[in-house]
């Protein structure tokens, strides 16, 4: 799935950060903001036990304010692939 190969690159050098995700065309609004909310809990998890991961709780929550104010404009509930299936 997506979000295990997005998980997997999240220490990674070429990760994608939070505002990437919040602007990522293949993902609904919806699957944004589960996939925001896991990095937070990590990110939050990681800051605990003293590692950093690259980017903040703080970074994460601008991302999903962003996807919100997407929706509110009517963007994102829907991917560009849809109807493809």
């Amino acid at each position: 799935m997506v979000f295990e190969s997005l998980r997997a690159q999240a220490g990674a050098a070429n990760a994608l950060a939070p505002m990437q995700i919040a602007q990522h065309t293949l993902f609904t609004a919806k699957e944004k903001i589960e996939l925001l909310n896991q990095l937070k809990a990590e990110v939050t998890g990681a800051n605990a036990e003293g590692d950093d991961l690259g980017f903040s709780p703080e970074e994460i929550d601008a991302a999903i304010a962003h996807v919100r104010e997407g929706v509110a404009d009517g963007v994102g509930s829907e991917t560009v692939f849809k109807g493809d299936f």
